[in-house]
């Protein structure tokens, strides 16, 4: 089972270098991508060019792992009857910087896990690391620098940089986010319905999407132009 895992991954690893070698690009950013004028995801959200092609994530993040979180039969009533439909929630990350989530609807199962795979690829957030708790100088980006807040629906939560060795103190539902950005401690408070699971990842990666924007008040401000 495991050498036909082994294989499996391999034959997957070799087809996407193949498409990636004939990728013809159709976007601006895509054609600066194959063309080497821009060689990071970092590049790309700085350009504020934008991003229709999952190719590029693809081209740029080879490592880029994914995982489906969340799965369900929907169910549309209409005067034919019933039509059933599946839902699915993939997360992609690189477990160091860049995290995405996606969701995807067909009739029938994989059509939608690609889907909302490629989805997840062109929803990537950069997310800023850190040490910012008061019990800890190690100065390294186990936690996040600073407390965020991120809603969606009903879900509200609130993260807070947590001191080396203190672990994920958050729901089950939402760990797979801050394991594929890499982020090792953090705590958290939560309000809303919690139970939906799509929209308490949704308020996570809202929360540490805040972590790459800082308000800075006018006097600082100022006092930086003087």
């Amino acid at each position: 089972m495991r050498e036909k895992r082994e294989d499996r991954e391999k034959r997957k690893e070799t087809q996407k270098k193949e498409e990636l070698a004939e990728w013809i690009p159709k976007t601006t950013l895509g054609k600066k991508v194959k063309n080497g004028d821009i060689a990071s995801m970092n590049e790309v959200i700085e350009s504020k060019l934008p991003l229709i092609e999952p190719q590029i994530v693809d081209y740029l993040l080879p490592d880029l792992e994914e995982k489906m979180v969340d799965f369900k039969k929907t169910t549309k009533v209409r005067r034919a009857g019933r039509q059933f439909s599946f839902r699915a929630t993939v997360l992609v990350g690189d477990k160091n910087q860049f995290i995405g989530a996606g969701t995807g609807k067909h009739k029938e199962k994989w059509p939608a896990v690609r889907k909302a795979t490629r989805r997840a690829k062109l929803n990537l957030i950069r997310v800023r690391k850190g040490c910012g708790s008061w019990e800890c100088t190690c100065g390294t980006g186990h936690s996040i620098p600073f407390k965020v807040k991120g809603s969606c629906g009903a879900v509200k939560i609130e993260l807070m940089p947590a001191p080396k060795g203190t672990g994920l103190v958050v729901g089950n539902k939402i760990k797979d986010v801050f394991d594929f950005v890499g982020i090792k401690d953090v705590w958290s408070r939560t309000r809303g319905a919690t139970d939906t699971r799509l929209n308490f990842i949704r308020a996570t990666i809202n929360a540490l999407s805040k972590t790459t924007s800082m308000k800075v008040s006018e006097e600082i401000r100022k006092k930086a132009l003087k």
